[in-house]
């Protein structure tokens, strides 16, 4: 993936002013534009789970009815018929699960997306996906394809200086050999789907490609779970024949990288290869122990993208104000080298990463409203109050737009 240099911003569909398309999406993409804005992240945009999260998606190709701004509006027999002939490898088996109306939820979804994505693009705004690697457990991708997932085991991170016994997801985990044998054919026409909806999509958990933690199902803890191997290049390799993709690290693929956490040699090698970028993280950049860290401003470059938090983070006000007295030095003296002063640490935060050699720049909308850690979207781990932030009507103001303008026009972006 390869960007002019440039910046935008996170937003759930759900964190909308009525949580649905419509005038506020509308009315967001408008105010993208005046705030000089060139990107308008989502997270996934499936059916979310009982507690609302979008990353145990019942499905990963269909869309949530929820988003729908007219959930009534006619679809004709043409449609339907037209629309599982496009995506024939899919949607029978969400029919199955969903049940009747579902195929024309679907047609309304991708009717209404693609008019906002018309807009968007007619003001320069570009649309960004998210890719989870895994799939809901009994959702309609593991119940249409058994044959694709493996038995007895599921999904999980080891242990590491942050969970003594590591995290148990419990998403079913793909039989790689079993995928290899159909020519990655799931996998591919899920590449296809994501490129339809958005311009450019997010790997989430990239190195699971590499090598994955798999557990044992009926282990307590993810602490008994073992490495296995991913299939490495080879499911991008299927897909690029198929989609006419150019596989290289001059032309890249337009997904971004979520290299987080533990990053070993292979998994950079994979990711360079594929010409993708990797992520790095603002609030992760300030750990006085980790003075190389590759999150520090000095050691970012232009192939990368650069978040001021992701969905899993606080907001920057929520995220200073709970940081230790060390940490809040080390970020002090960023902003001095930089030489960005402001009132409003939030603020100073987000021009300091504005001001960044990496490429591409996304914030989160809570930072440019200079919410605390009342609006984090997500709490990894609690399923009480995530996934719940939304904007109230007129929330973001043209003042907003012309401070936000003002600081990416003076990075250059």
């Amino acid at each position: 993936m390869r960007t002019t240099r440039s910046s935008g911003v996170q937003l759930h569909l759900t964190s909308l002013p009525g949580g649905r398309l419509g005038p506020e999406a509308y009315a967001f993409v408008d105010w993208l534009q005046a705030a000089g804005q060139s990107w308008w992240q989502t997270l996934p945009l499936g059916p979310p789970d009982e507690y609302g999260s979008p990353y145990k998606s019942a499905s990963a190709f269909a869309a949530w009815n929820g988003f729908l701004e007219d959930p009534d509006a006619p679809v004709s027999a043409e449609e339907e018929d037209a629309f599982r002939a496009k995506h024939a490898s899919w949607i029978a088996g969400w029919e199955a699960f969903a049940g009747e109306g579902a195929v024309a939820d679907q047609v309304r979804f991708d009717r209404e997306w693609a008019a906002l994505r018309t807009y968007a693009q007619e003001r320069g705004v570009r649309l960004i996906g998210d890719v989870p690697i895994y799939v809901a457990p009994e959702g309609a991708d593991h119940r249409a394809h058994p044959e694709i997932f493996r038995e007895g085991v599921v999904s999980g991170a080891p242990p590491d200086a942050y969970s003594a016994t590591g995290q148990l997801w419990a998403n079913p985990v793909y039989d790689w050999p079993a995928l290899q044998r159909r020519g990655y054919r799931w996998w591919t026409e899920r590449f296809r789907r994501t490129l339809d909806l958005f311009d450019i999509a997010r790997l989430d958990h990239f190195r699971g490609f590499v090598s994955y933690w798999a557990v044992p199902e009926t282990a307590p803890d993810a602490s008994y779970g073992r490495w296995s191997r991913g299939p490495g290049r080879a499911v991008f390799d299927a897909a690029a024949r198929e989609l006419g993709w150019r596989v290289d690290s001059d032309e890249g693929l337009p997904f971004i990288a979520e290299d987080l956490g533990v990053i070993t040699p292979a998994v950079e090698r994979l990711r360079d290869d594929l010409g993708l970028p990797g992520m790095v993280v603002l609030q992760f950049a300030f750990d006085p122990d980790d003075p190389n860290g590759p999150h520090r401003p000095e050691n970012h470059h232009e192939g990368q993208v650069l978040y001021t938090g992701t969905h899993d983070n606080d907001t920057l006000l929520g995220w200073w104000e709970s940081i230790p007295d060390a940490r809040r030095d080390e970020a002090t003296k960023a902003l001095r080298a930089a030489g960005v002063e402001d009132d409003d640490p939030e603020w100073a935060l987000i021009r300091l990463a504005q001001g960044s050699p990496a490429g591409l720049c996304m914030l989160q909308v809570q930072d440019v409203l200079g919410l605390g850690s009342e609006a984090r979207m997500n709490v990894p781990g609690e399923s009480g109050s995530s996934w719940r932030f939304r904007l109230e009507p007129g929330q973001l103001t043209e003042a907003h737009a012309r401070r936000l303008r003002a600081a990416t026009a003076e990075a250059g972006r």
